[in-house]
């Protein structure tokens, strides 16, 4: 579905489902050179599931239009227009690396009007190496590459039925770099999560459940250094579940079904589902 968002055009991809005022919204949210096709194995399951999905194209990424985002909280307020613009009073973040401190940011910015933050793949700080900050700027495909070698711990998931997801991410990524001609969207994500500081201070403004979940082998955010994160949420008394599960920085498909499984038990546990949620709009 399209949605107009700042005076531009946003792609949100609903699963194959309308969006109902009776079910709960979440928000899918891409990190760096990646769209909402990231997450296709986990939103459509969710969109027949009882939720609401809206997976985005961030601005000036593939089918949305408007100014990328140069920066976490720039990113944030979208997140917080595009709720206000598709009327959604209540929603649950889930977001991967970049998404992930978008997300997290999101829910400090917004309080109670999160009711669920899931951090795939993240860390903070989320310093990216002084080499590979450059390459992105003058010499991103080789970047791409680069990239692609140290996020993924395996070349097809389990039982992937012949899935290539080095080459698949190797393809979305030049895909999305070709999408927008005026900014190259590959540094301008990078240098958004390089410079990010205000991750900690984040974390402790955040009122809703909070879940992590890390790849064991994650070598461009590796577990340890989504330590700090982890005990600002245990200093300021959050609600936090940290899950850790097998292969590399690109969760969602190279162990889909270990994501989905621990997206779809948090969002759904007990303690946490939230009743009368926002209306949709359109």
């Amino acid at each position: 579905m399209h949605i107009q968002v700042n005076g531009h055009t946003t792609y949100a991809y609903t699963g194959g489902k309308d969006v109902s005022p009776a079910q709960p919204t979440v928000v899918l949210i891409h990190g760096v050179l990646c769209d909402h096709s990231v997450w296709a194995l986990q939103s459509r399951y969710l969109a027949h599931h009882g939720w609401n999905v809206l997976a985005i194209d961030l601005p000036g990424h593939c089918k949305s239009a408007g100014p990328p985002p140069a920066s976490v909280q720039e990113a944030a307020l979208f997140i917080q227009a595009l709720l206000d613009a598709q009327g959604v009073q209540q929603a649950a973040l889930v977001g991967h690396s970049f998404g992930s401190l978008i997300a997290m940011q999101t829910a400090a910015n917004l309080g109670e009007r999160i009711s669920h933050l899931v951090m795939v793949g993240t860390a903070y700080p989320m310093k990216v190496s002084p080499a590979l900050l450059d390459a992105s700027l003058n010499e991103p495909h080789k970047a791409l590459h680069m990239t692609n070698v140290f996020s993924r711990a395996t070349l097809a998931p389990p039982s992937g039925a012949g899935s290539w997801v080095f080459g698949a991410s190797l393809a979305l990524g030049r895909r999305v770099l070709a999408s927008n001609s005026q900014v190259n969207l590959f540094h301008t994500g990078f240098k958004a999560c390089n410079d990010y500081d205000q991750g900690l201070q984040a974390m402790a403004a955040v009122t809703c459940p909070v879940m992590m979940v890390l790849g064991e082998n994650d070598q461009m955010t590796t577990p340890k250094n989504a330590q700090a994160l982890i005990a600002q949420a245990h200093a300021s008394g959050q609600r936090l579940e940290v899950v850790m599960i097998p292969n590399g920085h690109h969760q969602m498909s190279e162990s889909p079904d270990e994501t989905l499984d621990a997206i779809h038990r948090f969002l759904n546990a007990s303690e946490h589902v939230v009743q009368a949620p926002g209306h949709p709009a359109g």
